[in-house]
């Protein structure tokens, strides 16, 4: 359906358009008119028209400024134009407001119905347009939360590949350093620091979940995750590392009038734990930060700056660095894990600690990073490995020599935590061979070596093939393969022997199979005495 609006003040101009409508369109359109300037306009309020045919010369209010009123209230309206005045000013004027046909009177029938199709062609694809638009917001509405939940969870269960939140940052628009994160508990009422009914009320919260997230962005700029048992865990990306007091006693404030609207809503109660801003890949110790505040007090909100649960650093001790440090041995980053430590050492030596101090502090730094080693490097841990890096330490009386054993330290954890990776990689892989190799003449199979070398199918025919190139079918194939044409050339066995010896329990089987790799058949190939004229694999 089309609206279309006539405007002109000649009667038997109204009516002759109306004829020409009805006729070629039928009942797809519907038509009111007016023959005054403002009468038009208040016309183009009430109705709304898709389409406006205009006259130039109206009493009161002329057609070019009805159309200026009109568009600005409606920037969708198609205005034709149909006037006796042909004047280039009025055209001019026209174009700028976006005038799709402009015709001269007397008006040609053909002229108007042609208008008017284009008219309604260009309504219909700016309908279409729209429709689509509301369809991808649509679609947003249901995958921006799985978004936005995907990050949540990947920060908290701190994923080991960065690259995934730097994607779900970038899908999300979010473009800043830092971010602190809001603990919501919820439950049937609180006593003390704790919150009865959790599992009733987490059941209840997933009823209300949409509400409660409208809430919490209508109140932060945050991403909100799922409802985990009684808990929603949010993220609130932030411009610096320090929250102002202001700032935090504003941000108190707006969780207090939220706990108590939410309690209106939802008819569940809640509490909100604040911890401060932190990196963004470090974000999931702010949340334990607005946990642990809500466990050491009683009250509805509470935030981490005002209680006294937190580790302090005094004078300018370099926090970011000490957890860059960690963070670069936990990936195995020699070269950047070594600078971090050197710059540390340093910071130390100037900063006028005395040498038992740094003593403490090198050893300390080195027994986590080989902590760190064993936990991610799969190392063995021996209690009487590091018996003599206390003598060691000791004796050093000279900050260089120290700075030498500490930063040596910190490599050997991060070559180490590379290292063991592929050693036992490579270790699963050669016991996987040698028993490939001793059992190729049985009817082993993926289980069967898997098995063997103590993990999964999955992760075995994974890792099988990324060292080898072959997958684990390949390369059992190839290998009775060798032996079959080391037995055809080398000996008088049958066939059927040979197909014994090589894992074969079906001689046309294996024939099919030898032609497919070699290219010939077994009794060709024994012909040929391996003379050079195998065909190759196909």
């Amino acid at each position: 359906m089309y609206k279309i609006m006539l405007a002109d003040d000649e009667g038997i101009v109204i009516d002759s358009l109306k004829f020409i409508i009805e006729k070629e369109f039928k009942d797809t359109c519907e038509v009111q008119y007016a023959k005054t300037g403002r009468s038009v306009i208040e016309l183009a309020e009430s109705f709304r028209p898709d389409v406006a045919v205009m006259d130039i010369q109206m009493p009161g209010i002329n057609g070019i400024d009805a159309m200026k009123e009109i568009r600005r209230s409606n920037n969708h309206t198609v205005f034709i134009v149909m006037s006796a005045y042909d004047k280039f000013d009025y055209a001019k004027e026209a174009i700028k407001l976006g005038v799709m046909e402009y015709i001269t009177k007397p008006m040609e029938k053909t002229r108007i119905i042609a208008a008017l199709q284009k008219a309604m062609e260009r309504i219909d694809a700016e309908r279409l347009k729209r429709k689509n638009e509301l369809l991808i917001k649509e679609k947003l509405e249901t995958v921006v939360p799985i978004i936005e939940s995907g990050l949540i969870h990947n920060i908290l269960l701190q994923e080991h590949f960065r690259e995934d939140i730097e994607n779900y940052r970038s899908i999300l628009g979010i473009t800043l350093q830092y971010a602190y994160m809001i603990a919501v508990v919820c439950g049937d009422e609180q006593q003390g620091n704790h919150m009865t009914n959790a599992v009733g009320s987490s059941v209840r919260m997933q009823k209300h979940y949409q509400e409660v997230r409208d809430c919490l962005k209508e109140n932060f700029d945050c991403i909100v995750g799922t409802v985990m048992a009684n808990k929603l865990a949010v993220l609130v990306p932030y411009e610096k590392d320090v929250m102002d007091y202001n700032e935090r006693i504003e941000l108190i404030e707006k969780a207090r009038e939220l706990t108590r609207y939410l309690r209106k809503r939802t008819d569940i109660s809640f509490r909100i734990g604040i911890g401060e801003p932190k990196d963004f890949l470090m974000a999931s110790e702010s949340y334990t930060e607005a946990l642990n505040a809500l466990v050491a007090t009683t009250g509805s909100v509470a935030h981490v700056d005002d209680l006294p649960i937190k580790c302090e650093y005094g004078g300018n001790y370099p926090v970011k660095l000490e957890k860059k440090l960690f963070a670069e041995v936990e990936d195995g980053d020699i070269d950047n894990a070594s600078a971090s430590a050197s710059a540390f050492f340093d910071w130390m030596v100037e900063s006028g600690s005395d040498l038992m101090n740094v003593r403490l502090k090198v050893l300390e730094f080195a027994l986590w990073s080989e902590h760190i080693a064993y936990e991610k490097g799969g190392m063995i841990y021996q209690l009487n490995s590091r018996a003599e890096y206390l003598p060691q330490v000791m004796e050093m009386a000279e900050p260089a020599a120290m700075k030498t054993w500490f930063l040596e330290k910190v490599k050997e954890a991060c070559r180490n935590v590379l290292n063991k990776r592929e050693e036992k990689s490579g270790s699963i892989i050669e016991t996987a061979k040698n028993y490939i190799k001793n059992n190729y003449h049985k009817d082993i199979s993926l289980d069967d070596v898997s098995r063997e070398v103590n993990i999964s199918p999955y992760y075995f025919s994974k890792l099988f093939k990324e060292t080898t190139g072959e997958n684990f079918i390949e390369y059992l194939t190839n290998l009775r393969m060798d032996k079959a044409k080391e037995l055809l050339q080398t000996t008088e066995c049958s066939m059927k022997e040979i197909c014994a010896k090589t894992g074969y329990s079906d001689p046309n089987y294996f024939s099919r199979s030898f032609k497919k790799n070699v290219g010939v058949t077994p009794t060709e190939y024994k012909e040929n005495r391996g003379k050079g004229k195998e065909q190759g694999s196909v």
